[in-house]
């Protein structure tokens, strides 16, 4: 029996994603400033530690230790050279880390920067950057591909357009959301609605909107930005929200809302109806284990 897409699948029930990556990482010893994407290479076993264990959790797929794997982004500490490699090592370790089912999408996030004429970066370097990410993560066998924490449509349009270049068959991109100060409404860092995302998503090819990440975007915000990409646009959803908002405890940045708190709020983010629920910064395998748990209780069949 031929195995389902990953679009025929996250079509046929709500599909559970992972959780955050970088904390994880920094619990398993990387140290500040340093290159966690190169770990694939040089560290293998711990990265396969982690995404075994949201695996383990029961994470329908995984994303990629690739966030910021763009050559742009390796440069910075010296990895460029070493960015194609990278890329397709990450994949090989989240298929091993599933053992032979779910999913694995490959994980480009922001170049870091800002493109010319607001910035410094020459438009073409983020292009081939974002191409040759895709098509390292692409030969590594993704499913397909994420481009995460985006913010405005410049960037982002750089980045779909390289996935699809590359054959991904399934490009998903999530904008980050900050609530605004004076009202309760969200827009990214650089003003854009989730209507006007929405849409943008939809208008540029992409096979699933998403969501994740963001400034006081809880799990209430996620689930009206939710309903909002749905009303504006005929694309499936995919949010992956922080743990609770981030607070400052010996000049660390913690998210202190535990996977009892969340899963509690989870029956009204799926009431929404996304198709793939993950969650971002400050999430655990805990988390997502109880994520699972409220799944297989019954209330992804009320979230369609």
């Amino acid at each position: 029996m031929t195995r389902p897409s990953l679009l025929e699948a996250l079509v046929a029930r709500v599909l559970l994603g992972d959780g955050a990556m970088g904390t994880q990482l920094q619990d398993a010893g990387l140290e500040s400033g340093q290159c966690g994407e190169a770990w694939n290479l040089d560290h293998p076993d711990r990265v396969l530690r982690i995404q075994r264990n949201y695996a383990a959790a029961g994470s329908d797929l995984l994303l990629t230790n690739t966030f910021g794997a763009s050559r742009i982004m390796l440069n910075r500490h010296g990895e460029g050279d070493r960015a194609a490699d990278i890329n397709r090592a990450s994949v090989a370790i989240a298929r091993e880390a599933l053992g032979g089912r779910g999913y694995v999408l490959g994980d480009i996030g922001p170049f870091g920067g800002l493109m010319e004429p607001l910035g410094d970066v020459p438009r073409a370097d983020v292009e081939r950057a974002f191409r040759e990410q895709a098509r390292a993560l692409m030969e590594g066998g993704a499913d397909g591909i994420i481009i995460e924490t985006q913010t405005a449509f410049e960037e982002a349009g750089l980045a779909i357009d390289a996935a699809l270049e590359a054959g991904a068959p399934l490009v998903v991109a999530s904008f980050a959301f900050d609530r605004m100060l004076d009202e309760d409404d969200v827009r990214t860092m650089m003003g854009v609605s989730p209507e006007a995302a929405a849409e943008f998503m939809a208008g540029r090819g992409c096979h699933v909107a998403g969501l994740n990440c963001g400034r006081g975007v809880d799990m209430r915000m996620a689930a009206d930005v939710v309903r909002r990409y749905r009303a504006s646009c005929g694309l499936p959803v995919m949010v992956q929200p922080n743990a609770g908002a981030p607070v400052l405890e010996d000049m660390q940045v913690v998210y202190r809302q535990t996977p009892a708190e969340m899963g509690a709020e989870l029956p009204a983010l799926l009431a929404a109806g996304p198709r793939i629920v993950g969650g971002c910064c400050g999430s655990s395998p805990a988390h997502i284990r109880r994520f699972r748990e409220i799944l297989n209780g019954g209330a992804a069949g009320r979230s369609a």
